[in-house]
């Protein structure tokens, strides 16, 4: 067992502890008694880790926390969604269901008590932000960037995970490095991923953000779910404001910030990529298509795909 082994976060010896069982290699399987799948962990040094969880608990397991880091202030990048051959039926259940990453500042192991959720399938990356910002010039560096490697404020980001980012996730869960180089494979894929994804941050145009309660983010995902289990229904600022509880004003300003777009476009995006599911994966027609997500105008319909997919509903029919 790895317990005296410094590069196998404490958490996963916990969690071993927890389940009876032992961690083999950084990797702990789940008992069949308590469930499936597996979780493994990485301390690449005193600025990274790095943990890969994909497992289903019959129950929610909770267990203290003894390693709180209240002093150091750790940025998180939570990969939601990315482990590969996820299924056409778990995309039907959830619209959401699409690779993401969740990127903050708050703290992830501040809480004196860690719930392990039943079904998890995540990539967890902490990277110290003060470690991080020595690796920028921070000259020119956006406002997002900026207010994320401050790490002085609560803040949430969401990111779609685009396909090159996608194979960089595999390769660190296909498991193929010899041992001997893992530890050194994983902590320059993981380091590779934060660098990614922060040249997208830093595309993002917001010149001021506001720092976000939990209250406010479990809004904005409402609102988010909301719209995405509606496709068909163009979203009304007015109405969602008011099922939200929140200014008209406050509510497109925080949605933009979270998700590094407008409430519509959003919307438009992923209506898209569900008429894209349909056309390819349902076979519908490209007029039960666009019928099906709201659209009375097909031409209409046409030119919308068009610009989000970089072909005509009926070109994309045929060739997919």
């Amino acid at each position: 067992m790895d317990c005296n082994d410094h590069t196998v976060p404490d958490v996963l010896k916990w969690l071993a502890i927890a389940l009876g069982t032992q961690i083999e290699g950084r990797k702990l399987e789940i008992p069949s008694q308590f469930g499936n799948g597996y979780c493994t962990g990485f301390i690449f040094n005193d600025y990274i880790r790095m943990l890969i969880s994909n497992y289903e608990l019959k129950e929610n397991v909770t267990i203290e926390n003894k390693d709180l880091q209240t002093t150091k202030k750790m940025l998180f990048f939570k990969f939601q969604n990315v482990f590969p051959k996820i299924e056409t039926l778990q995309y039907e259940a959830n619209r959401s269901y699409l690779p993401s990453v969740l990127i903050g500042t708050s703290r992830m192991n501040t809480d004196e008590v860690i719930a392990i959720h039943s079904n998890t399938a995540t990539i967890n990356i902490e990277v110290d932000a003060e470690y991080l910002k020595g690796l920028f010039s921070s000259s020119d560096q956006s406002p997002v960037l900026q207010s994320l490697l401050q790490n002085s404020q609560p803040l949430i980001f969401e990111q779609l995970i685009y396909p090159s980012l996608q194979l960089v996730v595999n390769e660190i869960v296909s498991d193929s490095v010899d041992e001997s180089f893992q530890l050194f494979f994983l902590r320059v894929k993981a380091e590779e991923l934060i660098c990614r994804l922060l040249i997208e941050l830093e595309k993002r145009e917001e010149k001021h953000l506001y720092p976000l309660n939990p209250k406010d983010i479990e809004t904005i995902y409402n609102v988010k779910k909301k719209i995405l289990d509606h496709l068909e229904i163009p979203p009304v600022i007015g109405e969602l404001s008011l099922q939200a509880g929140m200014s008209p004003t406050k509510l497109k300003r925080l949605f933009r910030q979270v998700f590094g777009d407008s409430i519509f476009s959003y919307y438009q995006k992923f209506r898209m990529k569900e008429a894209a599911f349909l056309l390819r994966e349902k076979q519908y027609t490209v007029s039960e298509a666009g019928y099906q997500l709201g659209f009375t105008n097909l031409s209409h319909f046409s030119k919308i795909f068009k610009e989000h997919i970089g072909t005509n509903p009926k070109q994309y029919s045929m060739t997919h």
